[in-house]
């Protein structure tokens, strides 16, 4: 299937989250859901605080809230991370590079989006930034429901 090019913000994510160097954003168990250890994150891809990298900046904030505002556009919803679901520190994981801390550096955000899948690049392209009609509904405290049911409908 042909790859999008990765300038697009889910593209990137999708790159960061199988990359092995990358160890603040990562799959949940079921491969359908991501993991933000947002301390971590800030840290080693937003090159806030003193282990930051000095690469060339992948988002150009360094704000954390921009980037769930970015995956809020995408359509990504946030879930709640409960222990009980296996998220946080239980099963065996692959090694990192490194020290292993748990992921215990700052709060873990869970967010899901049905295109977003460990092994699907090619839905990628179906994952849409939010219309400015959208936007409004969100903006006035209205659920943007419709387009899920649209997209199970195809």
């Amino acid at each position: 299937p042909l790859m999008p090019r990765p300038c697009t913000f889910p593209m990137k994510l999708w790159l960061l989250v199988n990359s092995p160097c990358v160890r603040s954003v990562r799959w949940d168990a079921r491969g359908e859901g991501l993991f933000i250890d947002q301390g971590l994150f800030e840290q080693e891809l937003l090159c806030v605080g003193p282990t930051a990298a000095g690469e060339e900046e992948l988002f150009k904030t360094k704000n954390f809230g921009s980037i769930v505002r970015q995956l809020n556009l995408y359509g990504f919803h946030k879930l709640t991370v409960s222990p009980a679901s296996g998220a946080v520190g239980s099963g065996p994981r692959p090694a990192t590079a490194g020290v292993d801390t748990g992921y215990a550096d700052g709060p873990l955000h869970h967010f899901w989006n049905p295109h977003f899948r460990y092994d699907r690049p090619d839905l990628l392209i179906k994952i849409k930034r939010l219309t400015k009609a959208n936007k409004e509904k969100l903006g006035a405290g209205l659920e943007v429901t419709s387009r899920l049911v649209d997209d199970l409908q195809h």
